[in-house]
């Protein structure tokens, strides 16, 4: 449901869901932003990935309709942000590329006091962590690290390796995944378009309107045999017997996509196997299915009574 007013088009793209690319602004927190999304497109519920502090500007994913449930891929995107880091003491200069190399790969991070997530020690990847300038105090630093990385936090290591203490001025994220801040769109245009749209002209929403397949398709696929999808869409996991095609390979733990043979999305889930051995270990399953797309009823049951998983259907 949204919007009466919009055009039919509109209509139709965001009951089949989808995503904006919003350039959240600094002031608003992530939730307030979703809200005035959401209410701009007179949609009933949306949802963000990846939030972003109130003082913090860039890319934020929101999902409406059906993409709300592809929202925990999104989250598997490795951010990309433009950051300043303010030192607290004189440094050497010549020191600090140096340093952020060895920053680089996987780190220990304690989540700060103040976020909304349980403060356990865990690790995270640094993929990338480059001096862009420098100005008195101020490092200019370009970080791509996996979702989930405090670069706050990250800012205040850097200050104690450095042996002068520092924290984080400012902050911009420029990319999620394979998507950049040129894809994004600020709250202005985006009511813009649905003004326009609201006169007739829906082509300006629809090039904002992003589909679920730009982010499904950035996953490792595993086509699925007719009967083997009937199982999925009733809430089954996938067993190597039905497994008809592979796409690129994955390791243990991979988040995949689960597709027919006709290709529409079934459901996604986590690999239990590498991609070598989905389908040459016969027993037990291959991929844990989580979240389901497809309305069961349009895929009637086409097994009996239950078999061990090691004698799938299809």
């Amino acid at each position: 449901m949204s919007a009466p007013g919009l055009s039919e088009a509109s209509q139709e793209r965001l009951a089949r869901g989808a995503f904006l690319l919003v350039d959240k602004p600094r002031g608003p927190s992530s939730h307030q932003v979703t809200a005035w999304v959401r209410n701009l497109l007179g949609v009933p519920s949306a949802g963000h990935a990846g939030t972003l502090d109130p003082n913090v500007s860039g890319l934020l994913w929101i999902g409406v309709g059906p993409a709300l449930k592809l929202l925990p891929l999104v989250l598997e995107f490795p951010k990309r942000y433009v950051g300043v880091v303010e030192l607290h003491g004189p440094v050497e200069r010549g020191a600090v590329p140096a340093l952020l190399e060895e920053f680089k790969g996987p780190i220990y991070q304690t989540p700060p006091v103040r976020s909304a997530v349980r403060r356990q020690r865990r690790v995270r990847t640094i993929h990338r962590l480059e001096l862009l300038d420098s100005e008195g105090p101020r490092l200019l630093l370009d970080v791509v690290a996996d979702s989930g990385t405090y670069v706050r936090t990250l800012a205040v290591d850097l200050g104690e390796a450095l042996g002068a203490g520092a924290h984080l001025a400012e902050l911009r994220r420029v990319g999620t995944g394979p998507f950049d801040e040129r894809q994004s769109v600020r709250l202005a245009m985006l009511s813009d378009a649905v003004a326009q749209d609201l006169s007739g002209d829906p082509r300006s929403l629809g090039a904002l309107l992003h589909p679920m397949d730009d982010v499904w398709r950035e996953f490792p696929a595993v086509v699925v045999k007719d009967a083997a999808a009937s199982a999925i869409a009733h809430g089954a996991d996938l067993a190597p017997g039905g497994i008809a095609a592979l796409g690129r390979p994955f390791a243990r733990g991979a988040r995949v996509v689960l597709v027919s043979r006709s290709g529409e999305l079934l459901a996604f889930g986590t690999a239990l196997r590498p991609s070598s051995e989905v389908r040459t270990r016969s027993e037990g399953w291959s991929i844990d299915a989580e979240r389901v797309f497809v309305d069961p009823s349009r895929y009637p049951k086409r097994w009996g009574a239950a078999k061990a998983p090691s004698d799938p259907p299809g």
